[in-house]
């Protein structure tokens, strides 16, 4: 039988560090569920599984001849390739890149199979779109349709329902039961525990890079609750804090009474690509606003209008913390006035960096750390570190470490001057159950300090921090979207 066995198995990670795998026999015909905290060794199992990562000890064999693996990895080397392919520089138009449908049949693959994935995945009007320009939850789907159409005997996906919405997760999840059910060979490397499916057949627990427990679901299941309820009560009787700010920064004073964002009949076009049309939003001191809505809406592109990253901002009729937009202000002084997180941030942060110079770039709203930073600066810098466990990673390369802990440290250097505005686009992708309980924890004693305010979005309902006063719901229509403002009861 077709099957992958590893017995004592060790995978380097670094040079002082090794994913231990002691025994797992994963058979043809199997779903796979593997489960851990950030940091625990998923990616590099999937990796091993995959037959990109070698071990140097132990016994590995792997009889699977059609593997795919889709991870958050993968997404980043595409959005690089496709940055530095970009040709707009040398043309009198902006180069569109790839297209969707480039990148799905990159490897292969008939017309009729991409047809019926593409409609499976809600994604058959953006195949010919520019793969750069689609949103985050749009690029998760273009990335399992190029895995899927090649019929795969083994397919590994890593985290493959963070960024999407509702509608693309449970289309999503149906579509991995109708392949389980047909005796494919699945493995899900998840974070969130109650996505491990029901017809997950086995599971896998990963701990401090180091398969602990694998095998049937009745064996581990009880196994897998147990401790993450011990881990969990633990963490509760543990006291938290965060450092504070620091005391030298010069912060403008705000008003009171004046609003933090005021956006009046935004419009942004992308060429003939309409996707903001008709938005009016305000935000009001002391107001704490979810933002919702499918793939593709423009949530994000709405978050870039406020962050000054847009250049579509000076065309808007938007107000920012008092002052029109294109009124004379630099981009600095929006900035300082904002933390911010993105997946589009994580992708974007290339620079040579360590866990510690990323928290201390938060306090200079760069990406990388450009001058010196004073000594009650790397003091806090070191609290975030203590408070996030990651003192002993200060000086590792940003890039060595897992997606969660990268998007810790970015969260933490959003939080870290203790801004006006923390504005928080889909921040728990990625997070394991721990991980995503902590930030919402750190969240509220942010918010409850009183001089934050919180623009939060995400497709998870229970995500959303208990501070949520106010939606921003996308609603979607024929040809766009319309927009509709909500004041949640108790505000």
């Amino acid at each position: 039988m077709t099957a992958i066995h590893l017995q004592d198995a060790l995978f380097p990670l670094s040079d002082r560090l090794d994913l231990k795998v002691p025994a797992l026999r994963l058979a043809a015909g199997q779903c796979w569920a593997f489960v851990g905290a950030n940091g625990s060794g998923k990616t590099a199992l999937a990796r091993a599984l995959a037959g990109e990562l070698a071990p140097r000890q132990g016994r590995a064999e792997n009889g699977f001849e059609r593997t795919q693996w889709v991870s958050f990895e993968q997404l980043q080397q595409l959005t690089d390739r496709e940055r530095e392919e970009d040709q707009s520089d040398l043309l009198d138009y902006q180069d569109p890149g790839h297209s969707a449908r480039d990148i799905i049949l990159e490897r292969g693959g008939s017309p009729e199979r991409l047809a019926a994935l593409a409609r499976g995945f809600g994604i058959a009007g953006l195949l010919d779109r520019g793969f750069k320009y689609l949103s985050t939850g749009e690029t998760r789907k273009v990335l399992l349709c190029r895995a899927l159409i090649g019929e795969p005997d083994l397919l590994i996906l890593d985290e493959p329902f963070d960024g999407l919405d509702v509608q693309a997760h449970a289309g999503l999840m149906q579509w991995l039961q109708g392949l389980a059910a047909a005796g494919r060979t699945l493995v899900l490397i998840l974070n969130r525990f109650e996505e491990i499916p029901d017809f997950a057949s086995h599971l896998g627990i990963l701990a401090e890079c180091e398969l602990s427990l694998a095998g049937p679901r009745e064996q581990v299941g009880d196994s897998l609750a147990l401790r993450q309820l011990a881990h969990l009560t633990a963490l509760e009787q543990a006291s938290q804090a965060l450092p504070p700010p620091d005391p030298d920064a010069v912060r403008r004073h705000l008003e009171p009474g004046v609003p933090r964002i005021r956006l009046r009949d935004a419009r942004v076009v992308y060429g003939e690509q309409l996707i903001l049309d008709g938005l009016n939003w305000q935000v009001n001191p002391g107001e704490h606003w979810q933002i919702v809505g499918p793939n593709g809406a423009g949530k994000s592109t709405l978050l870039s209008l406020v962050t000054g990253d847009h250049p579509q901002g000076y065309s808007n009729d938007l107000t920012l913390f008092g002052r029109r937009r294109g009124s004379g202000e630099s981009i600095w002084d929006i900035k300082q006035h904002i933390g911010y997180v993105s997946t589009t941030m994580q992708q974007d942060y290339r620079v040579t960096a360590t866990p510690r110079s990323v928290i201390l770039s938060g306090f200079f709203d760069s990406i990388g750390v450009y001058r010196q930073p004073g000594d009650r600066q790397l003091a806090l810098a070191e609290q975030w570190l203590a408070l996030l466990g990651m003192e002993r990673l200060a000086n590792e390369p940003f890039r060595s470490l897992s997606y969660g802990q990268q998007r810790l440290l970015l969260i933490a250097r959003a939080m870290v001057k203790h801004p006006p505005i923390l504005i928080l686009d889909e921040p728990l992708q990625g997070l394991d159950g721990f991980n995503r309980h902590w930030v919402k924890r750190w969240i509220d004693l942010l918010v409850a300090e009183g001089g934050t305010q919180l623009l939060f979005v995400s497709h998870h309902q229970e995500d959303a921090p208990a501070c949520i006063s106010h939606r921003l719901h996308f609603v979607a229509r024929d040809g766009g979207y319309d927009y509709r403002c909500e004041v949640l009861k108790g505000a």
